[in-house]
């Protein structure tokens, strides 16, 4: 197990303890604090790669659905905060048992059914599928690496 997190401070929100507690627990089939823990590391890789001028999508995507799968808010820099997305469809429907299993299928299906997206975005669909499996399906590595776990992207 990963170390619980207490505060995160993320691009757009700061996940607190309550935060991280009012996950849904049909969301996750990992600790809450596990999420918080990659979702937290994702966004460190993210920030430590746009300085250096790059845009990973694979972490972008990690944290798009660690978002997600959290039933988070969105705090845009500009507009009005609204749920996270689910990162195939789209959907800012809250995140919620079957819904999550048909964003896991369609993650499988990402380059099939979004063939521009997945040559625009490069990462974006592998991320979101390892994000999926470990934290919905309980299966494999977390996806991104966290206190010496191995990274799947």
């Amino acid at each position: 197990m990963l170390l619980s997190v207490v505060a995160v401070t993320l691009s757009c929100m700061v996940a607190t303890a309550e935060q991280v507690a009012r996950i849904p627990a049909g969301n996750l089939r990992v600790p809450p604090g596990d999420l918080a823990a990659v979702w937290a590391a994702a966004e460190r890789r993210s920030f430590e790669q746009s300085k250096r001028g790059v845009l990973d999508w694979y972490a972008a995507a990690v944290v798009a659905t660690c978002m997600w799968l959290a039933c988070a808010i969105y705090r845009p820099p500009w507009g009005r905060p609204h749920p996270a997305e689910a990162p195939v469809s789209r959907t800012r429907a809250s995140a919620y048992e079957e819904l999550i299993e048909a964003e896991y299928l369609a993650a499988e299906r990402f380059e099939e059914l979004h063939p521009r997206r997945a040559e625009r975005e490069p990462g974006w669909a592998e991320g979101a599928r390892a994000t999926l499996r470990w934290a919905w399906r309980g299966e494999g590595t977390p996806p991104i690496d966290v206190e010496g776990w191995s990274v799947a992207g």
